[in-house]
């Protein structure tokens, strides 16, 4: 017994030690970035910023809150996050849930159809025809309505929904609820684990979105957030205007700084929003992904 013991606290201390280290080599790089938005460009290309900012300055953020163009990229990432992950949710919701009660005839065949889906994708060039067809084209909807539907977020949701008793959906019907009112009113407030957590997913996708902006969207005015801050990486030099003279400390210096504080500013929004649903998140995970 002493022996299991002793294995069992050697385990979780290497455990605990390979957990932590991961957990470093995964914050180290973000807290490096995150000083370098707040240090001087010339403490950047020389080398000296690790994990603390080197002559501190604000410089950088006031830039990028005064650029419309990141604000205008920042407002379309905000918009198809929220605005898809409803969608997301709706259209999963409504396929999930007639599937998974056993009174609806054709759900194996709607099942087996999705499933196809997971195994083989449609390849670029017909999804772009099909794109342009339908004038989705540089417009935010060929941001939304292609992936309303995830296959895998599906079969979690439909197994969170074959997990609800069937009595309480035959209690509904007796006491005369219709379907709509019955999802709305049991369904739904039963199912806000599994909604918090594939919404996390949906969310987290949609904020990064990039290859399908890149294939779908010419117009910088519908670029997203990932895309905009593409272009300032890849850019040599970011335009400064020779007038504005707080930023004229940035006319002659490398534009790394401008870069991270962009990337703190892309990252930092999605991150806030886990806290608030960690507990309906872990819930979720774990009904969600067991089938009865």
């Amino acid at each position: 017994m002493r022996k299991a013991t002793k294995a069992w606290h050697t385990f979780n201390f290497f455990n605990l030690l390979f957990l932590t280290c991961l957990a470093l080599a995964m914050f180290l790089p973000f807290l490096n970035v995150l000083a370098q938005s707040f240090s001087d460009s010339q403490a950047i290309v020389s080398g000296k910023v690790l994990f603390w900012p080197v002559h501190f300055t604000l410089i950088n953020y006031q830039y990028v809150f005064s650029d419309m163009s990141i604000w205008r990229s920042f407002y379309i990432t905000v918009y198809i996050t929220v605005v898809g992950t409803l969608i997301n949710l709706l259209a999963t919701a409504s396929l999930a849930y007639p599937v998974s009660r056993p009174e609806y005839k054709g759900r194996q065949m709607v099942v087996f159809m999705v499933l196809i889906t997971m195994v083989f994708s449609a390849p670029l060039i017909p999804n772009f025809i099909l794109m342009k067809t339908l004038h989705l084209t540089n417009t935010t909807w060929a941001l939304l309505i292609p992936g309303a539907i995830s296959a895998f977020n599906f079969f979690v949701m439909r197994s969170f929904f074959m997990q609800i008793p069937s009595e309480l959906i035959d209690s509904g019907r007796i006491d005369g609820c219709t379907e709509m009112r019955m999802v709305w009113s049991i369904i739904l407030p039963l199912s806000k684990p599994v909604m918090a957590s594939l919404g996390i997913f949906y969310a987290v996708n949609h904020w990064n979105t990039y290859m399908n902006a890149l294939y779908y969207i010419n117009k910088p005015a519908f670029w997203p957030l990932q895309v905009k801050l593409r272009q300032l990486i890849e850019a040599d030099d970011i335009s400064i205007d020779p007038n504005a003279a707080q930023f004229s400390s940035l006319l002659h210096s490398d534009p790394e700084g401008i870069k991270m504080a962009t990337i703190i500013i892309a990252t930092i929004p999605i991150v806030l929003i886990y806290p608030f649903l960690q507990r309906h998140f872990v819930k979720g995970m774990m009904i969600g992904s067991v089938k009865s």
